[in-house]
């Protein structure tokens, strides 16, 4: 078996038409033993970079089908290690479900956090493999570790022994999880071969089915703020995403949510953290509590803790309003090395001293674009414009005015807190263009749009 071969088949030849004009045509699926070969080639380095990257475009400009998707991510989960949380020779062990929740990003997105106590106060289990923020957009592991303390550096032992405990643990990827996706994406990067829904389901999958779940729900955003900007474009990310992980035996759905304005009241790290204790205590925001109350129910009814989203929103609700989801997420930061008493004294307390607002500058119905807010947000310090920048925990932005609300001049809309004084300017010019006025109100799209 030879990798240039494998590429010629899926590159497919060029047929010239009785006019003149080429074609490239004749791609043709690969088999599992073929695209295991070049998984296989590629963490081992018998395979070069250049002839990698000549596959990644072949499919990148021919596609694959949900089956060759399932045997890439297959191949890229068996690249390195793989959790199994059925470690228990019990009955009751083998019958549990472990049930995840995959966010494609955004502004203000800080549903896992909310999400995985509710679920798991409903008696859910949640293995939950998190990432750190990158671009316009949040990381899940960098607003928990602004908990003073806190680790998401977990064993897969001590992973599997928290979810058993208390219902839900948070960690990040370790080396040894699926390294053919940090080989690959890193190429993709560089090779202009990223937007590939093929590749994007393959680079998901394989890190979420490694850390042991049995079903996973997918939020797959489209808008600004998304990396689906359309629609379709969500929606063919979502069918590719729940097809590809039935196919690989695992329970599966997608909902389809609006990030073209940020979630929530406030972005940052730290921020995050505050209102999703707020969540938890049933003061939420209402678009991050119909999102968080959405996915929780899919979650359950997968995990056969609800026969239908109707119930598992009652149950989501129910976990709120008897504080037992507050005590999970309590007893999660106690788990992982944070200080429970000293996170609720610091609530409306920890803000940065750089601080700068800003005001209403006509009068009107405003919109709120989410990718601007979050290119500000990193340029404040919550995020990160490559891997190696670090974060700082205590910037961000508070909302006080929302996109579809009325304001007059002079009204505050945001309160934004920086890493250092100097950024503080940048990121307010570039807050002031994220905010559209109109004298008529916006088109208002529907949070949840729609279910595969």
């Amino acid at each position: 078996m030879r990798a240039t071969d494998i590429i010629m088949k899926k590159r497919g030849t060029f047929i010239t038409s009785s006019d003149g004009t080429r074609q490239l045509q004749g791609s043709e699926n690969l088999s599992r033993e073929e695209i295991n070969f070049m998984i296989k080639g590629c963490v081992d380095g018998s395979i070069p970079e250049y002839q990698m990257s000549a596959w990644l475009m072949a499919i990148f400009f021919n596609g694959m089908t949900f089956e060759e998707t399932g045997y890439l991510t297959d191949a890229m989960l068996h690249s390195g290690d793989v959790i199994n949380l059925h470690t228990q020779p019990s009955q009751e062990d083998q019958k549990t479900i472990f049930v995840d929740k995959h966010s494609t990003g955004g502004v203000g997105d800080k549903i896992s956090l909310p999400l995985a106590p509710i679920v798991a106060a409903c008696g859910l289990k949640v293995p939950m493999m998190s990432g750190r923020a990158l671009g316009h957009t949040g990381g899940t592991l960098d607003k928990l570790e602004s908990i003073n303390g806190y680790t998401t550096n977990l064993s897969p032992e001590r992973f599997e022994n928290l979810i058993r405990k208390t219902g839900y643990a948070m960690t990040g990827q370790t080396k040894q999880i699926a390294p053919a996706d940090r080989i690959l994406y890193a190429l993709r990067d560089v090779t202009g071969t990223v937007e590939s829904i093929p590749l994007i389901t393959a680079s998901i999958l394989s890190k979420k089915v490694a850390e042991g779940s049995d079903g996973l729900v997918f939020d797959v955003k489209f808008g600004s703020g998304a990396f689906m900007k359309s629609k379709a474009d969500a929606e063919l990310l979502a069918t590719f995403l729940v097809n590809t992980a039935k196919a690989m035996g695992k329970r599966a759905t997608a909902l389809i949510t609006d990030m073209n304005t940020p979630l929530g009241n406030k972005i940052g790290n730290f921020l995050e953290i505050e209102e999703t204790i707020e969540c938890l205590q049933g003061k939420g925001p209402e678009d991050v509590m119909e999102e968080t109350f959405a996915l929780g129910a899919e979650m359950l009814v997968l995990g056969e803790i609800a026969s239908s989203t109707e119930e598992g929103l009652e149950l989501c609700k129910k976990a709120v309003s008897s504080g037992k989801a507050l005590e999970k997420f309590l007893e999660n930061v106690t788990d992982q090395g944070g200080n429970p008493d000293e996170l609720l004294s610091q609530l409306g307390k920890r803000r940065s001293q750089h601080k700068t607002e800003l005001y209403a500058q006509e009068d009107g119905f405003i919109f709120i674009d989410a990718f601007k807010t979050g290119i500000a947000g990193v340029n404040l310090g919550v995020g990160r414009n490559k891997t190696s920048d670090a974060v700082c925990s205590d910037a961000g932005i508070i909302l006080h005015k929302h996109s579809y609300e009325k304001v007059q001049k002079g009204d505050l809309i945001m309160e934004i807190f920086g890493k250092d004084e100097n950024c503080l300017e940048t990121a307010k010019t570039q807050l002031q263009s994220a905010v559209t006025y109109s004298p008529k109100n916006f088109e208002k799209t529907d949070l949840v749009y729609k279910k595969i």
